[in-house]
């Protein structure tokens, strides 16, 4: 590791006391609206727009592959900029804040579009919306780095937010699921506009509340390496790149998953109404499992525990391809199993993040959070356009008919099944065995931050 001599922006805080339940009950906030929009505009949107608003499936594949692709460009250069903000409030929350008035109105585009649309009018509102979760996401996520150096109360951080974006995420489907089973108002337009009302709802409070109550410090020095050599600094962090290559695989796996969840429950298990009802199982089981994840994680390390709940995942896909028409009440428990298992994504890997940008502190003396991040979040994104292009393509190739889905051929029906099942299945026992060689254990990121306080002890003893 780098022994250079130290610089201003090197300096690391001392020390701090763990964050008040306060400071980070608000500073979770912003991950709500996150997570209530996410599987409605990954799952609903795509089978909305493709079986009630006529547009063709390969026509929504390349939207989102487009829209994605724009986002992609935009992360790093959202990064980039976070890390030269400079103002007064900080560096991070002034982005944070921007991101509203965008989102809103991507919001209300999208989930309330006025017929006759078409593939343009989903790409347009699909590229706001992505440019506003980037303004959002890119310095929220980097803020939470910056928020601790502690490693296990990064998992605790991550956590808070976690177990609050799921807890936003399963009350926008428990309320659906009540409309349908108390007023029997249900299906995929029906579930979008009570979602979309909510998120409109949700969205000023959830955004503006952690920028008025959560610190981010005004006192920093801006990012300064050039590109090149960070790029080749960043490209020697074996732990970074090896989280990074797990992680893709594993959106690559949740973006096929979701994707095709509402397809194959019209198509496969034939239930018009109960997607919703699906969704909420998962992520309520998601919810439940974040505390036990968060627990575990300190105790056999935060990769292994990764791992281990990644490979269990993928096994138990295998159950969806033993239903049929009429099972979809036999979905359930495997449905809250895997769900529990998914609650280990929401916040072990997000802590993980963290720990590996304090190596690059270490070796290139510069605090290049938001960039790392956006960087991360480039490749998880490339995941989450390839991997609905990719199944809702082969779905489109398959002759599968999204506007009569009881309707297939045996061939086309069981095409879905194979998409479903397989594809995530494969990529996350695939992304646990990569990630259970991960470096940088408690005991080495203990190393790291050893040195990085001795780094700033010697450069203020020589101020």
């Amino acid at each position: 590791m780098s022994t250079s001599a130290p610089t201003e922006s090197t300096l690391e805080p001392a020390p701090a006391k763990p964050l008040s339940r306060k400071q980070l009950f608000f500073y979770g906030l912003a991950d709500m609206p996150i997570q209530m929009a996410i599987v409605p505009v990954a799952a609903f949107i795509p089978n909305y727009y493709a079986a009630d608003l006529g547009v063709s499936l390969a026509a929504i594949a390349w939207v989102v592959l487009v829209a994605r692709i724009f986002d992609m460009v935009t992360d790093p250069l959202m990064g980039w900029i976070s890390d030269r903000t400079r103002t007064r409030w900080g560096r991070r929350k002034i982005w944070v804040a921007i991101s509203l008035p965008i989102l809103w109105i991507a919001v209300w585009k999208l989930f309330f579009p006025e017929p006759p649309v078409d593939e343009w009018y989903l790409l347009t509102w699909m590229i706001v919306l992505w440019t506003g979760w980037t303004i959002l996401f890119i310095p929220y996520y980097a803020w939470a780095a910056e928020l601790s150096a502690d490693y296990n109360e990064r998992t605790r951080i991550t956590g808070w937010r976690a177990w609050l974006g799921l807890a936003a995420n399963v009350i926008s489907k428990l309320v659906p699921v009540i409309a349908l089973l108390a007023f029997g108002y249900g299906g995929s337009e029906e579930t979008l506009v009570i979602i979309g009302i909510m998120l409109l709802i949700f969205l000023p409070f959830t955004i503006l509340l952690p920028v008025i109550f959560v610190p981010d410090s005004a006192v920093f020095v801006a990012s300064k390496v050039p590109l090149m050599p960070g790029l080749k600094i960043m490209w020697a962090n074996r732990a970074f790149k090896r989280l990074v290559l797990a992680f893709f695989i594993n959106t690559l796996g949740s973006s096929i998953s979701t994707a095709l969840i509402v397809f194959y429950i019209r198509g496969v298990v034939q239930d018009e109404q109960n997607s919703i009802l699906q969704l909420m199982v998962f992520y309520g089981f998601n919810l439940i499992g974040v505390p036990f994840w968060m627990k575990y994680s300190t105790i056999l390390g935060k990769h292994r525990a990764w791992s281990i709940s990644l490979m269990i995942f993928g096994v138990l896909m295998l159950g969806y391809l033993f239903l049929g028409p009429g099972d979809f009440y036999w979905m359930l428990p495997i449905t809250a199993v895997t769900g529990f298992l998914g609650g280990s994504f929401a916040v072990i890997p997000n802590s993980m993040k963290a720990d590996v940008i304090d190596i690059d502190r270490l070796e290139s003396g510069d605090d290049r959070t938001a960039w790392f991040f956006s960087v991360w979040s480039f490749a998880t994104k490339t995941a989450l356009a390839v991997g609905p292009w990719l199944a809702l393509n082969l779905l489109s190739l398959a002759g599968y008919d999204s506007t009569h889905p009881t309707e297939n051929t045996e061939a086309a029906t069981n095409s879905l099944k194979y998409l479903f099942v397989f594809g995530p299945a494969l990529g996350f026992f695939l992304c646990g065995v990569i990630a259970w060689g991960y470096p940088l254990t408690e005991k080495k990121h203990r190393e790291v931050r050893t040195a990085l306080e001795a780094r700033r002890r010697e450069a203020e003893s020589a101020a």
